[in-house]
């Protein structure tokens, strides 16, 4: 592909890579360190570098297709780059813009946020993805500071600000061995900190005081214990169906928006999946670290699914490269035999290929650990689903279904 033919992909930069001001128990990229580290040295930086600053935004704008582009910053956690860092990224992207349309989100702890912070993200019209994991005693067990205090509070406090300078905000919450049985009320607690955009992501994480990786490949062994802090098979699906059953019952369809149930109902519609866990393939969203290596995914940051570098070769070219065709391609491709019996295989295809850990007798491949949870999932949000549909085709809105959904969630 020419390096400036544009190509379907979306980018997640880390401009601190693994850099955090506080330490939760169970994140999966504080042990990037260990893949850094060296270069942090050598190199003395710890934030993007601005010659590849500079390069990725170009290059992303100009490699990629559509009228709209959109920047999203993670880590580790983005705001440890500083607010200089963060002005020179609206300044770069205003001069590459060429007339397309520039969004930016930022996925943060939301810890460091104060009003300088508050004031430039509503003046830019910056997105913000608070993690928060509902709860306070469930937050304030993994989610801790580097000295172990809390840290829920100054993510409230946090929240509030964002709220009084209008800056538009969601929740990521990670469901753990501690809420996957609690819920209702991590609805009701995201709900009253004044979220009205909710995003869930299950933990599955192998323990780390054993063998996970081989030859640069992440390559846990067949039926590899659990760090304690991960969900359980079937929590996973316990607790999104409560969330299923609260959002009907306290009448939030179309008031309160929940990531998985918007990509749900789009494949009920027809549409194609919004989530990378429903996709056929997968492979459509890379990540680039400060140091400008980009990688197949953000949960596949190994030596093995390095693409190469933005300061050598262009966005789209290492999007559409053959590596990367393959990798997106073995989402579909590594299913097992189960998974392509199943009835509802068409709403995840197996899964996330991270997750894929379990060893079966008879067959080849492993199959994922939160199947009877996305089964238990699929299956009982399906008649809701079905009546939004429904109420869409006949032009009005999901919201027209609730009654419905509430004669039937709620008997």
């Amino acid at each position: 592909m020419a390096s400036n033919q544009p190509a379907l992909f979306h980018m997640m930069a880390k401009p601190t890579s693994y850099h955090c001001n506080i330490k939760c128990e169970y994140c999966f990229y504080l042990e990037k360190e260990n893949i850094f580290q060296d270069e942090t040295k050598e190199t003395g930086h710890t934030v993007m570098p601005d010659g590849v600053l500079r390069r990725y935004i170009k290059d992303y704008i100009q490699s990629h297709s559509g009228d709209q582009v959109d920047f999203a910053w993670q880590g580790g956690e983005p705001t440890l780059a500083g607010l200089a860092f963060f002005e020179k990224v609206v300044k770069y992207q205003k001069q590459f813009a060429n007339g397309k349309t520039i969004t930016n989100s930022v996925q943060t702890n939301a810890i460091a946020i104060n009003r300088q912070w508050a004031q430039f993200f509503a003046d830019n019209h910056f997105l913000l993805g608070v993690s928060i994991d509902g709860i306070e005693a469930v937050h304030d067990k993994y989610r801790i500071s580097v000295n172990g205090s809390p840290t829920f509070e100054r993510v409230k406090r946090a929240i509030n600000l964002l709220n009084e300078y209008g800056v538009e905000f969601n929740t990521l919450t990670v469901v753990n061995d501690q809420n996957w049985n609690k819920g209702k009320e991590t609805y009701q607690a995201l709900k009253n900190l004044g979220s009205t955009f909710f995003q869930f992501i299950p933990i599955v994480e192998v323990d780390r005081r054993f063998p996970h990786t081989h030859g640069g490949h992440y390559a846990p062994g067949p039926n590899a214990q659990l760090a304690a802090f991960s969900v359980p098979a079937e929590g996973y699906g316990k607790f999104i169906t409560d969330i299923f059953n609260e959002w009907i019952r306290q009448g939030d369809v179309g008031k309160i928006y929940i990531r998985l149930f918007d990509s749900l109902l789009g494949t009920w519609m027809g549409y194609p999946a919004s989530t990378c866990i429903q996709s056929k393939t997968c492979g459509q969203a890379l990540i680039i670290e400060a140091n400008g290596d980009v990688y197949s995914c953000d949960h596949y940051v190994y030596p093995a699914n390095n693409l190469g570098n933005i300061q050598l070769t262009s966005l789209a070219q290492l999007a559409t490269s053959k590596t990367q065709q393959r990798f997106g391609q073995n989402k579909y491709d590594k299913q097992t035999n189960l998974c392509k019996q199943c009835e509802v295989q068409s709403l995840c295809y197996g899964g996330c290929p991270k997750h894929r850990i379990i060893a079966i007798e008879g067959e080849k491949y492993r199959h994922n650990y939160l199947c009877h949870s996305y089964k238990k999932i699929f299956h009982h949000t399906a008649i809701g689903m079905q009546l939004m549909r429904q109420a869409i085709a006949r032009g009005g809105l999901a919201s027209d279904a609730l009654g419905a959904m509430q004669k039937n969630y709620l008997k």
